[in-house]
């Protein structure tokens, strides 16, 4: 195949979006003539697990309630078990990257379809892509089979979301959209989705931190979310995800907040070799996008630096010459050096 041929590729088939969507569920489940609903739900879901529950009637089977950060095998395993049990012949996920990731999980490897209903802004819900943890070592899987194919956003759900993981939530989707914008490789679709993404981001997440209440903004600020999945599913991912992933990895750093106090450092280092990209998110961004990005991580109430993350100022260097032993696709060289003035910006 010629290099300058792309491919675009969709996933989730249905989206349901609008205050009060998740109410659909039972037609979605109806639709797609399933009889024994699994659903995956994190504790912090419950409630609206337990009303799903009951809106599904006959059609519920059973609700596993415990899935856990970075997919690990063992949990998966008791899930399994739990849907063999019941005869479980579809599943709806609620909840962040957790629930949305065990779902993933299930449907693999047993070709049940997937409703999801995400709750947080970390846009799995829209990839074709699963992460999963086996004896501390996570390794990542792509495959259309894995991509949900109804995914159901109701801003309502999203209303209990705290000041900050609300912020870093929204912040680790912003990363999505712009690391598809500067990724040379990315269709025009991808690239579209990109834009919308950044400025539905860059519009609302000020609104709706000023507001928490408010399901308008906060409608909003879920569309720009799903849009910045999209551009996960299909865009490469650069320095930013790559540093994302060796810090969270290594170090245990939680995924959202490593995210926005990555990215306007990231921003900074890359734009200058992306100038179309530069200019693009200058538009959406009213000026500087590097600043206003900066302002908005600066809003955090908690650690706001690698350091208070946790992350050792002697670990930088060796960080740093990983990233730069076999870097993700970049528009800006990535060498050790550079990476580790990045980094002690960000520590």
């Amino acid at each position: 195949m010629g290099t300058d041929i792309r491919v675009h590729q969709a996933y989730a088939g249905r989206v349901l979006h609008g205050a009060g969507a998740r109410s659909l569920v039972p037609d979605e489940i109806e639709r797609l003539g399933a009889q024994r609903v699994l659903v995956v739900a994190a504790p912090s879901s419950a409630e609206v697990a337990e009303d799903l529950a009951t809106a599904l009637g006959e059609r519920y089977a059973a609700t596993f309630g415990r899935p856990a950060q970075h997919t690990p095998v063992e949990v998966t395993a008791e899930a399994l078990t739990l849907a063999r049990e019941v005869r479980a012949d579809a599943i709806v996920a609620i909840g962040g990257g957790s629930s949305i990731g065990l779902s993933k999980a299930l449907a693999i490897r047993t070709g049940m379809p997937q409703v999801a209903v995400p709750t947080t802004y970390a846009g799995s819900e829209a990839t074709p892509v699963l992460g999963e943890t086996e004896n501390g070592v996570k390794t990542t899987r792509r495959d259309p089979a894995l991509a949900p194919g109804t995914v159901v956003y109701d801003p309502e759900l999203t209303l209990s979301m705290p000041h900050g993981l609300t912020l870093t939530s929204a912040l680790n989707a912003l990363a999505h959209a712009v690391e598809a914008l500067w990724d040379t490789e990315a269709s025009a679709a991808t690239r579209a989705y990109g834009m919308e993404s950044a400025d539905g981001i860059l519009t609302a997440l000020p609104a709706v931190l000023d507001r928490l209440s408010d399901v308008v903004p906060r409608g909003r600020l879920q569309e720009a979310a799903w849009l910045a999945g999209a551009c996960l599913a299909q865009a490469r991912m650069g320095l930013h995800h790559q540093l994302a992933h060796v810090l969270g990895g290594t170090f245990g750093l939680p995924h959202a907040e490593l995210h926005a106090m990555l990215l306007p450092h990231v921003m900074r280092f890359n734009l200058v070799a992306a100038p179309d990209t530069a200019a693009r998110l200058a538009r959406v961004a009213d000026g500087d996008p590097v600043l206003a990005v900066s302002a908005l991580a600066a809003l955090h109430e908690g650690p706001t630096t690698l350091g208070a993350l946790g992350l050792p100022r002697t670990a930088l260097r060796e960080v740093a010459e990983r990233v730069a032993a076999s870097p993700y696709p970049n528009p800006r060289p990535v060498t050790a050096d550079a990476v580790e003035e990045l980094l002690l910006a960000a520590w």
